[in-house]
């Protein structure tokens, strides 16, 4: 079951960002192994499922192939990469999206008054990206090309949503920075994509609950497919090796490509209003 598409895994992305991104890369004909924890319409508090996400993905074009995986669980994300490399001989783009999202996460007050369940986002979220990264590093390395993209945000250096998820953004441009330096001289690079106020399912039940927080921010949220298309440029620029070890910020980048969102538009960059990706310090201690 080898494939001449190029291959590409998106974790969480039964829903929101993850399943957006597995759509646009279906649009460029990726064979898309689409990873989550929902089977069945109801089985979870949000709309979408793995099989209705890899059913988009191949509905635009590409090859939709859904896997149930719990990515709390380091087995089954060892069992998911060993199931690729059987079925497909090669991995060009792992995106690690997958993150364990509390609904408490979008409630006002401090860390102490909101569930403590909250510290879930660094089981799923920051250390299962680090499981995937491990396993997926040596099937790129080893053909000489691969992409690994961490979706992250500007709560990495401003404060947005608490003390759990500014850890977990900030945790996975370290990822990319310090992984990017081990993939020198390899063809593989590590990038961490610090995307905008998406209009997702979840941002889209927040307009519904407080209309008047949401209703400015969903006018100039961007689309997950946006965030997709720009991985996939990514990953085909001929200097891929430049942006290895790199924060970057999707709105910006899209421009460097050419990139518009779905709708025509150009989505706005947050870095004036919420800050700077850091710039890692170029000292190497092995």
């Amino acid at each position: 079951m080898s494939t001449d598409r190029k291959v590409a895994i998106v974790t969480g992305a039964s829903r929101g960002a993850g399943r957006g991104i597995a759509r646009a890369l279906g649009e460029q004909g990726y064979r898309v192994y689409v990873t989550g924890r929902t089977l069945n319409e109801g089985d979870a508090a949000l709309p979408g499922t793995i099989g209705s996400a890899a059913q988009a993905v191949t509905d635009a074009g590409g090859e939709g192939i859904a896997v149930q995986v719990d990515h709390a669980d380091d087995a089954q994300i060892a069992a998911l990469f060993e199931r690729v490399q059987n079925e497909s001989g090669r991995l060009d783009i792992l995106v690690n999206n997958a993150a364990a999202l509390h609904d408490d996460l979008i409630k006002p007050g401090p860390f102490w008054e909101k569930s403590i369940d909250l510290v879930g986002l660094l089981d799923v979220g920051l250390r299962s990206n680090y499981i995937a990264s491990w396993h997926a590093a040596p099937i790129m390395v080893k053909q000489g090309r691969g992409l690994i993209v961490f979706t992250s945000s500007f709560g990495s250096v401003c404060y947005m949503h608490g003390a759990a998820y500014g850890a977990q953004k900030a945790g996975v441009d370290k990822f990319a920075a310090d992984m990017g330096v081990d993939f020198r001289e390899t063809g593989v690079a590590a990038v961490s994509l610090w995307m905008g106020m998406l209009a997702t399912e979840r941002s889209a039940r927040a307009a519904e609950e407080s209309p008047e927080q949401y209703e400015q921010i969903l006018a100039v949220a961007e689309t997950p497919e946006f965030n997709g298309k720009v991985i996939d440029a990514m990953y085909n620029d001929p200097n891929l090796a430049e942006l290895n070890g790199q924060t970057v910020i999707t709105a910006e980048i899209a421009l460097k490509y050419g990139i518009t969102d779905v709708d025509g538009k150009q989505p706005m960059s947050w870095r004036s209003q919420l800050g700077d990706p850091r710039i890692p310090h170029p000292a190497i201690i092995a």
